[in-house]
């Protein structure tokens, strides 16, 4: 086999290897973040009533975030957590409770 021959059959393998496919069209985007919002809402239900989520709109490499906040269940106040989505396994995962006062750097 000629060392062209070798080179074509090497590139035409290669073609032939799957290569992991990153999100990067806007409904792609646009399905991430409605998955992310979605877990997330859902992983707060039992804390908090009525719960808000603001997507961050591209996450890092591996994480999608947002932060939830609402009505804490049972209480007069507000919460809000920060979500962790896991893009490869699709599971949301909740940090602990952020008071307003946290968020807003009050000491």
């Amino acid at each position: 086999m000629s060392k062209q021959s070798r080179i074509a059959a090497t590139l035409f393998a290669a073609s032939l290897v799957p290569v992991p496919v990153f999100a990067s069209s806007d409904k792609a985007w646009d399905a991430l973040r409605a998955d992310v919002q979605a877990q997330c809402l859902a992983a707060v239900t039992e804390t908090v009533e009525s719960p808000k989520a603001v997507v961050d709109p591209f996450g890092s490499e591996r994480f999608g975030l947002a932060l939830v906040s609402g009505k804490a269940k049972g209480a007069d106040r507000t919460v809000s957590y920060i979500c962790v989505y896991d893009k490869q396994t699709k599971a949301a995962e909740i940090g602990s409770e952020l008071t307003p006062d946290m968020l807003h750097g009050a000491p």
